[in-house]
């Protein structure tokens, strides 16, 4: 499933203010199959979220059920925050909307979001709770966890084979030796790590458990500081020093994948579908791709990762909110969360289903990942990680020399700004 960088913007459009305009017409007041016949739902799913076959079938469920039409409509990531910020304002917005789950808390922020409290007891008890949380603001549901995302480690079977490696690395420090394994063997680049791999940063400072933000008084501040942060782009450092990959540049300049399909490079760590830009590019190392969970510490908990996604959530101002949230009750279910995950290689929204990812080797190295996290849901990060992100910034200063603490005290300045200090 090709998502790029899912949920992985900023959202900086978010400046303005969402007043969601409800509607006074009664066309809500009908439930079942006769009050919803002739009405349509229509659905705002981001391109390659839905594929063809869950599609297909959601839509006759829903439609067999409700008597109602429903229609998706696919948008691209690409200029989505302005456009969804844009539509909630309006009187006539769509009914259902997949939100990057970073997005979420500042799309809630702005009232343009209906209430799904009551859902989420009915129907999410058992909702994986890392991939929930960024659906709750402020103690209440604005949105329901539909899927998550997140990166692992593609590796060329070749080299490793070349190198005399026999097993793949369960610790941290296996995954170093055998790096340096390749390094000393074979005339591969062991690792392609840039030094700007912001959201592979971001997994490891969950892992240290670091706070990039901390609260001052009412407002939010740069915690950049902090050693767990410095302990966190320490490792980040072991992995770059068995890279040749420039230190101010990020995983998509140039495309990693595009690199790792050379085959002159061990390993790489990005999403699953990035093995389908390899193949593009030279089709022959489709066999010698192979794929693992990021290894931890120990054996037992795997790296902290980014865990990207996608949340489902209610514009406010629809006026068929019980016709939306019976879609939910229909997407949301077992039956076709089960089939979302095989079809589309996603984590879904209950750790009970990931059984439907066997077979999918990339997908069964992700699935450990629900032990991962996000970047801070907060509103106020919307802004950080537009270009030029200060913590790439800060993670090259680091690669090109400077202490933790220096790195971190240059940037602090333009990260409160962002965050919205009157700096």
């Amino acid at each position: 499933m090709k998502r790029g960088l899912i949920a992985a913007t900023g959202v900086a459009a978010m400046l303005v203010s969402v007043a969601a305009c409800g509607s006074d017409s009664d066309d809500n007041k009908g439930s079942g199959k006769d009050g919803w016949k002739g009405e349509t739902l229509t659905v705002w799913a981001m391109d390659g979220s839905t594929p063809d076959g869950w599609t297909k079938d959601v839509t006759a469920a829903f439609e067999k059920k409700t008597g109602a039409k429903l229609k998706f409509e696919v948008q691209q990531w690409n200029g989505i925050q302005q456009k969804i910020t844009t539509a909630l304002s309006e009187s006539n917005p769509p009914d259902v909307i997949e939100l990057g789950n970073t997005q979420t808390p500042a799309y809630a922020q702005t009232e343009g979001l209906a209430d799904l409290s009551d859902l989420k007891k009915e129907i999410g008890a058992d909702w994986t709770k890392n991939l929930n949380d960024s659906s709750v603001f402020e103690g209440k549901q604005y949105a329901a966890p539909w899927f998550g995302v997140s990166r692992v480690v593609l590796y060329n079977k070749k080299i490793w084979d070349e190198a005399g490696i026999k097993e793949l690395p369960k610790t941290r420090t296996e995954f170093f030796k055998a790096l340096d394994t390749i390094d000393k063997k074979t005339d591969a680049e062991p690792i392609y790590m840039p030094g700007q791999n912001w959201y592979f940063f971001d997994g490891l400072t969950i892992g240290t458990g670091a706070e990039l933000v901390k609260k001052d008084g009412d407002k939010y501040v740069s915690n950049l500081s902090d050693p767990k942060v410095g302990k966190a782009m320490d490792i980040y450092k072991q992995y770059a020093a068995f890279s040749e990959a420039p230190k101010d540049k990020d995983e998509a300049t140039p495309q990693q994948a595009e690199v790792f399909a050379k085959g002159k490079t061990g390993a790489f760590i990005g999403m699953g579908w990035e093995a389908a830009t390899a193949i593009k590019a030279n089709p022959k190392i489709e066999k010698d791709i192979g794929y693992f969970t990021v290894p931890g510490e120990t054996a037992d908990k795997p790296e902290g990762v980014f865990l990207g996604g996608s949340n489902l959530a209610v514009a406010e101002g629809s006026d068929k909110q019980e016709l939306a949230k019976e879609f939910l009750r229909i997407a949301l279910s077992d039956k076709f969360e089960g089939q979302l995950a095989k079809e589309g290689g996603v984590i879904p929204n209950k750790e009970s289903l990931q059984s439907q990812l066997k077979g999918n080797p990339a997908a069964e190295a992700m699935a450990p990942a629900t032990v991962g996290g996000t970047t801070p849901l907060i509103p106020e990060w919307a802004a950080v990680e537009n270009t030029p992100n200060p913590i790439k910034t800060y993670m090259t200063a680091v690669l090109n020399g400077k202490s933790h603490e220096e790195a971190a005290k240059s940037v602090e300045g333009e990260l409160n700004k962002r965050l919205g200090q009157d700096l």
